[in-house]
């Protein structure tokens, strides 16, 4: 019997129909697929292009970018040069203030001080960052060893330079220390706290679990309330704690209470395999977890943590409630300056200040997925 009609090779796959794949595929199957599905997609792209449209045209087109004051934002009427009513985005606003905005009332001629930090800070972050850098233990001792001990003297002063009290400080300067010194404080404090909620001694275990529990309870405002007006009324007479440390504390320990809850997942979702087959080659506790169960913890709730990360980073801006300006706020404190009062000061004061938090936040969940896709070494779809 003969088998010659049997193919020995294998064909090479078809590619697929050319209206099945590409942009037109994509559209017509997403987009197009019913009657309902083209009548929608019609009215969002013409409320989309309606709203794009007059954004463009009042953020960029017909706003301000350069003046002294508020008339060349103003109508005639109210004492500007506008002729036919209020003019788009009062950007000459933001270029006015843009000093204040970063820094505060910080003194002036200091300004280089907080600079200089700003310049060191990125300096050394960006190596940490970047997972091919050497050197990373050198680098992450003068990121959150050094730098913070340098940072103290050049802001605040001493040792030859000016003082400068920290009522003074405020802007974006205030956002990003209070966020800095939070999430670096708040990360190895929750590693404790998570890993004192499952541990064996009850006296640990409770008093990680009543810490977390009352400070998870609670709100941020409150916390930042005790911290900056409740404090002070159980020290002894004369003594005093600045009030941007205690800002610092009280985020601190918010985020601390929420990251641990974070970590603790992480290590529940580690198979109880890995813990005996630590406990099997001799591993003392702390070996354990730093060695075998952290790193695989950690790298499963890298989006949870950033999640925290960015909502501490958010939440500085209720500092306001105990009268520190950050970002938010000493925009905000700006809109009170008769000589820029305009019905579209606070809107693009605000529209700059939210771009600003989106910016940050943005570029950490950037680099929090780029970290997840760098570490995605077990699981590879």
């Amino acid at each position: 019997m003969s088998n010659s009609f049997v193919r020995t090779a294998i064909l090479a796959p078809e590619p697929p129909p050319s209206g099945e794949k590409g942009a037109v595929a994509w559209l017509r199957r997403n987009l197009l697929a019913t009657p309902k599905d083209i009548v929608l997609t019609v009215l969002a792209l013409v409320f989309l292009t309606w709203a794009l449209f007059h954004a463009i045209d009042w953020l960029f087109v017909q706003a301000v970018w350069s003046g002294p004051d508020r008339t060349f934002c103003a109508t005639t009427v109210q004492g500007g040069i506008q002729p036919d009513g209020w003019s788009g985005a009062c950007w000459a606003f933001i270029n006015a203030k843009f000093d204040q905005i970063i820094f505060g009332s910080y003194t002036l001629d200091q300004r280089w001080r907080p600079t200089l930090v700003g310049i060191l800070f990125v300096l050394l972050l960006v190596p940490m960052l970047i997972p091919s850098a050497p050197r990373k233990g050198l680098n992450a001792i003068l990121l959150f060893g050094v730098l913070p001990i340098i940072s103290i003297i050049l802001l605040y002063g001493g040792f030859g330079l000016e003082i400068v009290e920290t009522p003074r400080w405020g802007g974006l300067m205030v956002t990003l220390v209070l966020s800095f010194v939070g999430i670096a404080v708040s990360f190895p404090l929750g590693i404790v706290l998570a890993l004192g909620r499952r541990s064996h001694m009850p006296i640990i275990r409770t008093v990680c679990v009543i810490f977390i529990e009352v400070v998870r309870g609670v709100p941020l405002i409150t916390v930042l309330f005790m911290a900056s007006v409740m404090l002070p009324l159980f020290l002894p007479a004369g003594w005093t704690v600045d009030k941007l440390l205690r800002a610092i504390v009280g985020v601190s320990i918010f985020a601390s209470a929420y990251m641990a809850e974070v970590i603790r997942g992480g290590l529940q979702a580690i198979p109880k395999g890995q813990f005996e087959g630590a406990d099997s080659l001799g591993l003392g506790y702390w070996q354990k977890m730093r060695l075998i169960i952290l790193p695989q913890a950690i790298k499963l709730v890298i989006p949870g943590i950033v999640n925290t990360c960015i909502g501490m980073f958010k939440d500085t801006s209720l500092v306001s409630i105990i009268s520190m300006y950050d970002l938010l706020g000493i925009v905000r404190f700006l809109f009170t300056d008769p000589n820029w009062a305009s019905a579209v000061t606070p809107l693009t004061g605000l529209i700059f200040a939210g771009f600003a938090f989106w910016l940050f936040c943005f570029g950490m969940s950037r680099y929090s997925a780029f970290i997840e896709r760098h570490l995605d070494t077990g699981h590879k779809r």
